[in-house]
């Protein structure tokens, strides 16, 4: 969630600061704060708030230096005010850390600091890590940061700084992401690759257990027990242009019609026509454990929940392996009953949210073979998976994901073809038919794209309702779970969804004459019981308010006997149906929260990278 960024070499630190935070914004945040070594001495702002609070306050009051660090905060201890913005001091007040994750032994070691003297200025878990290494540092920084980690349980990722070494910015990583940049003649540290972009092209990934100095040597890693580890300096290609809005009034909106490019970027190179095969790229994961698993499960939250959920779908039905989906964040408090003939996919945009690693590493540990689908190859997730299918989507820079979504349900149909070969459930002529409908994808998410003006007509009419209803069927109902929470995230608009076959459990005692009621009614083998289902909801309306809206295949000339109104994307397979089917649902949440002035891209309470359980 939060944003680290640490600059040593011969620029001014604040903008450099400032800059690299920016790139940071959308993981989310609401506080900023820099510390710079000026005159010998460390100076710090913090600001509640957009960055741009602490740009502001900088371009009045210039704090003029080349070393420093800097945060931006997304509350998790205390609330967000200017005392519990990092960075935060020791006692002295000649150390700084900036720190993300959270450490679980806080409270006692705030307890033990206490009764020793110390005085505390925030309510934040962080300011406890600023306190212990300054009671352990007596002239040396790194060994000072080793000794209080003994102490330390939970996760960070965290930088240092100390007024009595200007050569010397100490980061350590456990738990949440960290990256080294190298240029010439300076150095940097920051929690993600894209704050790195303006100034460098050559990282150095960091593992947990890893420390880090930057300085005039350049970057030197090192364990927890001092032992110098190699430097492995990796090339990044992103373009800093990928992060800007191209001409789009939000990153929601452009990340919406990338999704051609994106689908294109997932699928290449992996659907091989003329030898009627797929190629995933990791062979770590080799055919013969393939033909060994017996059983699925997948991990994942939010988004990539659903993304997941799909996948059972497709799993089941071209592998014919039984399914399970579970939200990480309760996976690994049960006993789940795992082995080595189970297969553990973690999905996950960033590799770091962290309820999944912990999910994944419980699964590890159990002997499971494990696959991550992920867009960032160089994180967390990536390193410790045995095996990645990397969604190569390019950076998704708004909280609300959609193209990153789109990906992760195309990764799972190219795994479901791929499982499908190679345990023998699917037939040769059955398999091309997928790679043939796979390699056109892109080309009908252009088409659908085009129904924008639609959906825009449509979400003027409703951007007013209070609630909504989401309903699907079979493979689509992870779709509707998808659509509300779209329009949820970013509207901050009331929607359930439900199967659709659920409804008259319960649910339909919901639906009232203000109630919008969306079902999704493209051709599938549950279609005459999708529209029995619709029938059910709009003999429930008593207004013109209560519409039943349906997204349909085009010349479905019968749907609109059944709906008031009708949102037709192109016909398509049912199993690729719902990436088609996810785009108008993208596109009615981005136009009602537009409507309403919602922050579409970094929505409140929400981040893009979950790095905390």
């Amino acid at each position: 969630m939060c944003g680290i960024v640490g600059y040593w070499g011969a620029k001014q630190a604040s903008d450099v600061l400032v800059g690299g935070l920016r790139r940071l914004e959308y993981r989310g945040y609401d506080s900023a704060g820099v510390a710079v070594l000026t005159g010998g001495a460390l100076h710090i702002r913090r600001e509640v708030g957009k960055l741009q609070a602490l740009a502001d306050g900088l371009g009045r009051a210039p704090l003029e230096g080349s070393v420093g660090i800097g945060h931006t905060r997304w509350a998790t201890h205390g609330r967000p005010t200017t005392y519990n913005a990092h960075p935060h001091t020791d006692a002295s007040g000649r150390l700084v850390v900036v720190h993300n994750g959270i450490i679980e032994n806080y409270m006692a070691l705030k307890e033990k600091l206490q009764a020793a003297g110390h005085v505390f200025q925030s309510d934040t878990d962080s300011e406890v890590l600023a306190h212990l290494v300054g009671s352990c540092y007596g002239g040396d920084l790194p060994a000072a940061v080793r000794h209080a980690l003994q102490q330390v349980e939970g996760t960070y990722a965290a930088a240092f700084l100390h007024q009595d070494h200007p050569d010397t910015i100490v980061g350590v990583r456990h738990g949440a992401p960290l990256v080294a940049g190298v240029g010439e003649q300076e150095s940097f540290l920051a929690s993600d690759v894209s704050a790195l972009l303006d100034h460098t092209r050559s990282v150095v990934y960091l593992d947990d257990g890893n420390l880090v100095q930057i300085g005039p040597e350049g970057v030197r890693v090192s364990d927890l027990a001092d032992n110098a580890l190699p430097l492995e300096v990796h090339r990044v290609d992103w373009n800093p242009a990928a992060a800007e809005k191209a001409g789009f009034e939000h990153f929601m909106l452009k990340e919406i019609h990338e999704q051609p490019a994106s689908l294109t970027n997932t699928l290449g190179g992996r659907l091989d026509q003329a030898a009627n095969r797929i190629h995933l790229g990791d062979q770590r994961l080799t055919e013969d454990t393939l033909r060994g698993i017996r059983r699925v499960v997948v991990v994942a939250c939010g988004t990539a929940y659903y993304a997941g959920l799909v996948g059972k779908y497709v799993l089941e039905e071209l592998a014919r392996l039984p399914v399970e989906v579970d939200v990480a964040s309760e996976f690994r408090y049960r006993r789940p009953v795992l082995d080595p003939e189970t297969l553990v996919i973690a999905i996950s945009q960033s590799g770091e949210t962290a309820d999944t690693l912990a999910a994944l590493r419980e699964a590890k540990r159990l002997g499971c073979p494990t696959l991550g689908v992920i867009n960032a190859i160089g994180s967390t997730m990536g390193r410790e998976v045995d095996a990645v299918l990397a969604l190569q989507s390019g950076p998704e820079i708004s909280v609300a994901s959609t193209k990153a979504y789109t990906s992760m349900v195309a990764a799972m149909l190219v795994l479901g073809v791929h499982l499908g070969q190679v345990r023998t459930t699917l037939s040769d002529a059955d398999a091309a038919g997928l790679i043939r409908d796979l390699k056109h994808l892109p080309a009908l998410v252009t088409k659908t794209l085009e129904m924008a003006p639609k959906v825009r007509a449509l979400a003027e009419a409703f951007a007013l309702s209070q609630n909504f209803l989401f309903l699907g069927r079979g493979i689509n109902y992870p779709t509707a779970l998808e659509g509300a929470l779209k329009l949820k995230e970013i509207s901050y608009i009331h929607a359930e969804a439900y199967a659709a076959g659920e409804m008259k459990h319960g649910p339909i005692a919901l639906i009232n004459e203000a109630m919008p009621v969306l079902a999704i009614a493209t051709r599938s083998a549950t279609y005459d019981k999708m529209v029995s289902n619709i029938q059910e909801a709009r003999s429930r309306k008593g207004s013109a308010m209560g519409t039943v809206i349906a997204v349909a295949t085009e010349g479905d000339i019968q749907i609109a006997h059944h709906v008031d109104r009708v949102l037709f994307v192109p016909d398509c397979p049912e199993l690729l149906s719902p990436i088609i089917n996810a785009i108008p649902l993208q596109l009615l949440a981005y136009d009602i929260a537009r409507i309403l002035g919602k922050d579409i891209d970094q929505p409140r309470n929400l981040a893009k990278s979950v790095t905390v359980e």
